[in-house]
């Protein structure tokens, strides 16, 4: 049938060959007409029947979801959650692929992104092209690791709890998130009523005991009566000027990383992880290898996670300067790291302040930049303080790529990367790569 050249091409199904994974948490396939379609919920080698979820007639490429598996992957299992699956919950991406599996494809992607962003094989990039789970995370085939400890969740119209499907608005409500730690499954936010908010951000701190919601109202929406299962401290977004405030409890949780507590405040940035935090600090410090007296850099320093590492190990002639762009942050890093007086931390864009500071050197580098990476101009400033290593932490193995080749037009080339599986069954990974410059 010809259709116009604007048609929508929602709900249309087609009978598709399912290629390699993407990055994104879906596969590439081709209609018979060669249209591309990016399908979540399959797998490489399967055949599929694909319903179009976005895109018309002339998109460069459609979205789909495999709504029916006519050849399913021996990775394939049953998702173990009832709200995973085409038109269900966003959250996770592999729950239908068995564990290993799912470590494997996030390492296809990580090398795909590597050799078409930075023009590097795993092996030039120093990585043995493994995908590490996280301590106490490698479960059989059907089980699920409860490992997130933080969950945005949204409220539909009726005030019931749930999590946004997958590029929507819309909510699924659900009665429980499976990957949620067990510190926020048991406060059972699912199992009360939410009138007149519009999303709750449920956090249990790996590191203590504390647990808080962030309450979000709806435009002109009154604040409930918490009562939660177990005890908690409740912030909630202020309408008018979009920042946190405390309702009562303590404004912050306390966490625990490398035998130190740091306080994170107002829903502040910590790893989601329960084993990320040390599991970081760990791939960093091997790969930095400090010395005493060494000037360190953490850029993007967050609450001091690892600039308290750093100061630990450079002793009382070395130096360590961190540079964050969140005030309440630099405020949590500052408190946090007050007893180690060789570690000092500046306020405001690293690509602002660290031209700023008047620091021609340094000996060892931590950058964590934000998802879209560090970009050019930072890259070009840090491979002139000539650091003997640096080391990169990243969310997004996309950023992480454009920016190590940024790195390689300054001289600095990666010598060992690592991949973990800090988010299982999403697609998601968290990597670190050591730099060093090239002679």
């Amino acid at each position: 049938m010809q259709t116009d050249s604007t048609d929508s091409l929602v709900g249309h199904e087609y009978e598709v060959e399912v290629g390699p994974v993407a990055h994104g948490g879906h596969c590439v396939a081709r209609t018979d007409a060669g249209r591309v379609l990016f399908v979540r919920h399959a797998l490489p080698g399967e055949r599929v029947i694909a319903r179009v979820t976005e895109g018309e007639s002339t998109s460069r490429f459609l979205r789909a979801d495999a709504v029916s598996i006519i050849e399913a992957s021996k990775d394939r299992v049953e998702a173990p959650c009832p709200f995973s699956g085409p038109g269900k919950c966003g959250g996770c991406d592999w729950q239908h692929a068995k564990p290993g599996a799912q470590r494997r494809l996030k390492g296809e992607v990580v090398a795909e992104q590597l050799l078409r962003l930075a023009g590097l094989t795993p092996e030039e990039a120093g990585w043995d092209g493994t995908v590490a789970p996280a301590e106490g995370d490698k479960l059989p085939a059907g089980e699920v690791p409860a490992w997130r400890t933080r969950v945005q969740y949204a409220v539909d119209a009726e005030g019931h709890a749930g999590l946004r499907k997958h590029r929507s608005h819309e909510v699924q409500v659900i009665d429980r998130c499976l990957i949620a730690a067990p510190g926020v499954t048991e406060l059972g936010i699912e199992r009360r009523s939410w009138p007149q908010i519009a999303s709750v951000e449920a956090i249990a701190a790996t590191g203590s005991a504390d647990r808080q919601v962030i309450l979000t109202p709806k435009p002109g929406g009154r604040l409930p009566i918490v009562e939660l299962d177990k005890p908690v401290s409740v912030m909630r977004v202020g309408e008018k000027d979009g920042r946190i405030h405390r309702v009562h409890g303590r404004p912050f949780v306390r966490e625990r990383a490398d035998e130190r507590t740091y306080r994170v405040g107002e829903g502040g940035f910590w790893q989601v992880h329960p084993k990320a935090a040390d599991t970081l600090v760990q791939a960093v410090m091997q790969g930095l290898m400090p010395r005493k007296g060494d000037m360190a850099l953490d850029l993007y320093c967050g609450v001091g996670l690892f600039a308290g590492a750093l100061g630990e190990r450079v002793g009382d002639k070395g130096a360590v300067l961190g540079i964050e762009s969140s005030k309440r942050a630099v405020e949590d890093a500052r408190h946090n790291l007050q007893d180690l007086d060789r570690v000092r931390i500046e306020h405001g864009k690293v690509e602002s302040v660290l031209p700023r500071t008047g620091i021609d050197s340094a000996d060892i580098v931590v950058l964590d930049p934000p998802r879209a990476g560090a970009g050019k101009e930072t890259v070009r400033h840090l491979a002139g303080l000539g650091a003997r290593r640096i080391a990169y932490v990243a969310c997004d193995p996309a950023a992480l790529a454009r920016d190590l080749k940024y790195f390689e037009g300054e001289g600095y080339r990666p010598v060992k990367l690592r991949v973990f599986d800090l988010f299982p069954m999403t697609h998601h990974v968290e990597c670190v790569a050591i730099l060093k410059r090239v002679s």
